[in-house]
């Protein structure tokens, strides 16, 4: 792990499509997320807060620009080293906790590791699975939880090979607001007990006020970019300001 930013973005650009029917989704975008720190990006429908995290998450290709995960420029790296990357410094928590029904807790949480070959994949989802809160849940599967705890099992797997950055896409879309308020606090945890910088994309100011910091986007770019105080208001005040609500 460096002792730089985990994330650095530069001139950070996507262009879909030619001519006529061409559309930026990210224009000349500059991000630097600290060790440690979570952020949260929020804008309107298309403003380019998924595009962001694809290519954050190596699952997409600029037009132009670059990024460095953990000190690493992805654009050097070829496909075999971009995957390993990203199944061992990058977790992924998604809106519908994308589980495997027929695996328990521990099989889904430690399914990272055990593609990596790991021989301690189990003890170590376990690990995680009670610092998340389901030590009494192991041996459920999915459709034994509830959607709280099996996006705290998706977060257990995410953590399982100790990532230095956790990317959340509307990690709270798909809960009640009771189990919502849950998983922020707990990603909030995440950053400031286990030190691993988080970028959630959400469209719930409630959600984002768990953050430390706020990034507004706005038709591909970068309109405000803000430290929040914990208050629940504070999203939403800031995108009022923006002209975003």
């Amino acid at each position: 792990m460096t002792n730089g930013p985990i994330v650095e973005i530069r001139g950070l650009t996507k262009v879909y499509g030619t001519g006529a029917s061409e559309v930026t989704a990210l224009d000349a975008v500059d991000l630097v997320v600290p060790e440690g720190q979570f952020v949260t990006v929020m804008g309107p429908s298309g403003c380019g807060k998924s595009t962001l995290l694809n290519l954050l998450g190596g699952l997409d290709s600029p037009t132009a620009g670059t990024i460095s995960i953990d000190g690493t420029p992805l654009g050097d790296l070829p496909d075999d080293r971009l995957t390993e990357l990203r199944r061992r410094r990058i977790g992924f928590v998604f809106q519908f906790f994308n589980l495997i029904p027929v695996l328990d807790a521990v099989e889904n949480a430690s399914l990272p590791l055990r593609l990596d070959g790991d021989r301690d994949a189990e003890p170590r989802a376990v690990r995680w699975l009670e610092r998340v809160g389901l030590g009494d849940r192991l041996r459920n599967r999915p459709d034994q939880l509830s959607g709280g705890q099996q996006q705290r099992v998706a977060i257990a797997r995410a953590l399982s090979t100790e990532p230095a950055l956790v990317l959340a896409d509307e990690p709270t879309g798909n809960l009640d607001s009771h189990s919502a308020t849950e998983i922020g606090g707990l990603l909030r945890q995440v950053s400031d007990e286990w030190g691993r910088s988080v970028l959630m994309v959400t469209h719930d100011p409630r959600i984002a006020s768990f953050a430390q910091r706020l990034v507004l986007m706005r038709d591909g770019r970068i309109v405000d970019d803000l430290a929040l105080d914990g208050s629940h208001e504070g999203p939403r005040h800031a995108l009022e300001r923006a002209g975003l609500l």
